[in-house]
């Protein structure tokens, strides 16, 4: 049975009339996303699974990751697109054509009424593609362009041209006033005139059991067979003729889709009795449907007027939803008497016979629990506990916050609720149930486990977990016990889950379980590895099967026999819709469960297990550094390119849904890293060969075959064979200029032993030369020696012969003077000692003892002048009689002066020449100099 088929039986379970509210899943693509016009025309799917759309601004691709914008080179609107062998046609304004990947996986475009321009009428506009008989027809209003891959040839109507579709190897060619005409040859032979159908769009014709079946956009469907044409007793018409149809297609299973102006998509099945209606107040961006296409899955494309759908019509799952936004955030839901009761932040809703949602009057405010007990319905809600019945409600707690109710083991009729304020018992007696609040904590109870008959574990609101003992009737709390010091890695939100009655916690660290022999919580890897630390469960575990959402926020169905998922739930449109915190899986019959979302929720059909096909990821382009390279032939022959280059790759798998992409390279490691987007790029890589693996991902750990490329990462050039002859060349340079530098260095070497040589013979011979100078200076200077010793000699010893002289004269000077009356005449006596003094003061021999003393002591009268510029010639004969170690009896003669005076001119002498007492005069002027 189509699995489609199967769930409306269910839906009509419910009611005698069908879930028109229940839609399939649908994304919207916003301008936003797609970045083009806003208005699209037409959609085609080609073979390879990409989308293709002809827009206001141009054409748009889309496979299934990334939207991608193609514009015509005369950059007019893009009105009809059809895709033959992943060709793909386009029909705009005075203009057709083709695009076609080029050998770098671009597309480009080739135009076709360039051929015709003669005959292609101004102003046309090519509204609709079809392929037929190997042919490629363009529709215009006015004319028919047939392309048989060689020539275009015009067929013309005196009719606006409505519609043009392929029955049974014939081509049917509605217009507003002529009737259906068929392509016979190469002309167009009317098929079908009624004045029923002048001045009528007929938006199709298709086969209907042996019969054609006609479309028309506002006066409802009609059957033609055998030339009899009559309406139809479709229960659709009545809505399609009032919303004016624009678009028809059939399903596989033979149910009906309509697209209109004015109200959406409608859906019937193949007796034309609606099934559900899509339209902006349950999905859509906009109620105008301008193109509409089924593909190979029968899903369905939908070009709106502002925007771009893709409705999943082949999914077993289908939702609720309510755009109003009265319904709010759903909690709960549950089916009770034939009823789907949701529970809300707003409060508490039904689902009536006819679908609509209805508001249950009194019931304003949180719900947090429906649950059916001996066959009643507790609601527990944020002013209490109350009991529903139809359309009212019943108080029966106002314990604030009913969060959960649990039923006591081993007892019957009774249960206990966790609450704003703690725990409260409900026990039915005597029909009637009695309320209690157990007292000892007060503690905000957001979850309730069991452990056995009296113990329980309850998990705070926000932040703990306690362990609760009961007494024996449960009329109290004996005892509670704080756990968030004895091992529970984190204590905020946890969740409570007795598995297979073991007590176990998800925490914000992962799973943990209570361990009782050790009074402890421990981690839990079995659920760690098998669960993930990052997922949670959010549904009841019954028969070994629960729902789970993993840590990228995907649901799957699974058992703990086994690590198959039952069911994988990667529709990305759920994801901004889940209240995070409160997630929340109802059962509401065998393999029928409700999601909890923002706004509405999702039916889910767990009989269909995923039959989701993955296909092997294509390479669509390859740049290097920014430059496209060609295809052709890259799996064989792979991809070479420098060292220092980037590479970016390009990939895309059409044909699956919901996926992302992964990359692996073997030779570095064994990891498959995601893809953001549909491109990787590569930079830095080492020299050397590599393979890139690329596949699948589907959320869910399912992977697609693999598609693998070679890579050749050429090394530097200072590494390739270039680089190796030059470094032969530069070694033999090397050698080269090494040999010739050494036989320089050693010439140069030799060259300055001999200078050195040289230099050493001119230092010792101008060494011997020095030294036999030195010797005859020394020599010379030992004759100016001896010589000065000889004259100073000769010196002292005239200096002497004057004295002895002076001495002499004087001794007879005096002798004259005593005897002195022996002179007759006293004339001659004076004469004579007068001759006697001036032997004995002669001034010339004083010069003449200057002379010789200067040129013994040539320096000695300069110095003493010039250091002591004071010093009179008397002072000046003291010093060179004292430089001659005369004594001073010795110089007294000389001076003509006593001894006492020698004495006395010594001591005035030295205090001229500043000399400190304990200096020598006789000293000082030996070793006087400069």
């Amino acid at each position: 049975m189509n699995k489609l088929s199967f769930f409306f039986i269910f839906f009509f379970l419910f009611s005698t009339h069908c879930y028109s509210q229940f839609t399939p899943s649908i994304h919207n693509y916003t301008l936003a996303e797609y970045k083009a016009g806003n208005q699209n025309w037409d959609i085609t799917r080609a073979n390879d699974g990409k989308v293709y759309v002809a827009n206001n601004s141009g054409l748009l691709e889309y496979d299934g990751l990334v939207w991608k914008f193609h514009q015509l080179p005369n950059k007019t609107i893009v009105r009809s697109v059809l895709s033959v062998n992943n060709i793909v046609y386009t029909g705009s304004y005075e203009e057709f054509g083709y695009w076609k990947r080029n050998e770098f996986g671009f597309l480009k475009y080739y135009s076709l009424s360039d051929t015709i321009l003669d005959i292609i009428s101004p102003n046309e506009e090519i509204w609709e593609i079809v392929n037929f008989d190997d042919k490629i027809i363009f529709r215009s209003f006015s004319n028919i362009y047939v392309y048989d891959f060689e020539t275009v040839r015009q067929l013309h109507t005196n009719s606006v041209i409505i519609s043009c579709n392929v029955i049974n190897d014939n081509l049917y060619i509605s217009t507003l006033n002529e009737g259906v005409f068929l392509l016979k040859d190469k002309d167009l032979e009317l098929f079908y005139f009624n004045e029923l159908l002048k001045d009528t769009k007929i938006i199709s014709v298709s086969n209907y059991g042996g019969k054609l079946l006609l479309m028309t956009s506002l006066k409802g469907s009609f059957f033609l067979d055998e030339h009899n044409l009559k309406p139809t007793n479709f229960e659709i018409n009545e809505q399609i003729k009032l919303h004016q149809l624009n678009h028809f297609s059939v399903l596989s299973n033979g149910d009906m889709v309509f697209g209109t102006i004015k109200d959406g998509v409608f859906l019937s099945d193949k007796n034309g009795n609606l099934k559900y209606h899509i339209s902006k107040e349950n999905g859509l961006l906009n109620n105008t449907v301008l193109a509409q296409s089924i593909d190979s899955t029968d899903n369905l494309w939908l070009g709106l007027d502002n925007g771009i759908a893709h409705i999943q019509l082949s999914s077993s799952n289908y939702f609720f939803n309510d755009v109003s936004g009265k319904l709010g955030a759903v909690y709960d839901i549950v089916e009770f008497k034939d009823t789907i009761y949701i529970g809300t932040n707003t409060g508490l809703f039904l689902l009536d016979e006819f679908d609509k949602l209805q508001f249950v009057e009194g019931s304003q405010g949180q719900v947090w629990d429906l649950k059916i007990i001996d066959d009643e319905l507790f609601c527990g809600h944020n002013e209490g506990t109350f009991l529903v019945n139809k359309k009212t409600i019943n108080f029966i707690s106002r314990y604030t916050g009913g969060y959960t109710i649990r039923k006591v083991p081993e007892k019957e009729n009774t249960y206990i609720q966790g609450t704003y304020s703690g725990l409260v018992k409900f026990e039915k007696i005597d029909g009637k149930w009695e309320v209690k609040h157990l007292g000892k904590t007060t503690i905000p109870s957001k979850s309730l486990v069991f452990e056995n008959a009296n113990t329980a574990w309850v998990a705070h609101a926000t932040k703990g977990i306690y362990r609760v003992i009961f007494d024996k009737n449960y009329d109290s709390v004996t005892s509670i016990i704080d756990y968030r010091e004895k091992g529970i890695h984190s204590d905020y939100n946890v969740r409570l889950y007795n598995i297979k009655n073991a007590i176990c916690f998800k925490t914000n660290e992962g799973w943990q379980k209570y361990e009782p022999i050790i009074d402890s919580i421990t981690p839990y890897n079995l659920l760690n590895d098998k669960l993930g630390k990052g997922s949670y469960i959010i549904s009841g575990v019954s028969k070994d099967l629960f729902a789970l959402k993993d840590k990228s926020g995907y649901i799957k169905f699974k058992s703990f026999s086994d690590d198959e998922d039952r069911l994988f739930l990667n529709d990305r449109s759920l994801k901004n819709r889940y209240i995070i915190g409160y997630e929340n899986m109802s059962t509401i019959r065998d393999s029928v469960y409700a999601l909890s979302l923002d706004n509405g929720f999702m039916m889910i059909n767990n009989t269909f297990a995923n039959t989701t096909n993955l296909y092997r990821p294509n390479i669509e382009s390859i740049a290097v550094n920014g430059v496209s390279i060609s295809l052709s032939n890259i799996y064989k022959e792979g991809v070479r390119f420098n060292f220092n280059e980037n590479i970016a790759i390009e990939l895309t798998s059409s044909k699956s849904t919901n996926y992302f992409l992964e990359y692996n390279i073997p030779e570095t490691d064994d990891i498959w890293y995601k893809i953001e987007g549909s491109t990787v790029e590569f930079s830095n890589l080492i020299d050397g060969e590599y393979t890139f693996a690329f596949r699948i991902n589907d959320n869910s750990g399912k992977v697609s075959p693999v598609t693998s490329i070679k890579i050749d990462v050429l090394p530097p050039w200072y590494r390739d064979t270039i680089g190796f002859v030059l470094y032969n060349l530069l070694a033999a340079m090397i050698v080269v200029i090494f040999y010739t530098m050494h036989n320089r260095k050693v010439a140069k070497e030799q060259h300055l032993i001999k200078i050195k040589y040289q230099k050493e013979q001119e230092k010792l011979l101008r060494e011997k030369t020095l030294e036999n100078e030195k010797q005859m200076v020394q020599l010379k200077n030992e004759s100016l020696q001896n010589e000065i010793k000889l004259k100073s000699k000769q010196l002292a010893n005239n200096a002497m012969a004057l004295v002895k002289k002076n001495e002499t004269l004087q001794d007879i000077k005096n002798e004259l003077q005593v005897n002195k009356d022996g002179f007759s005449n006293y004339y001659s006596y004076k004469k004579l000692v007068k001759k006697l003094d001036n032997s004995i003061v002669l001034k010339d021999e004083w010069e003449v003892f200057e002379n010789n003393f200067s040129q013994v002591h040539d320096e000695f009268f300069e110095i003493l002048k010039a250091k002591h510029s004071s010093l009179k010639p008397k002072d000046l004969k003291m010093c060179a009689y004292i430089k001659m170690n005369l004594s001073s009896k010795e110089i007294a003669p000389l001076m003509n002066i006593s001894v006492r005076g020698v004495e006395t001119h010594r001591y005035r002498l030295k205090k001229k020449l500043d000399l400190e007492n304990d200096i020598s005069l006789v000293d000082y002027l030996l070793n006087i100099k400069n």
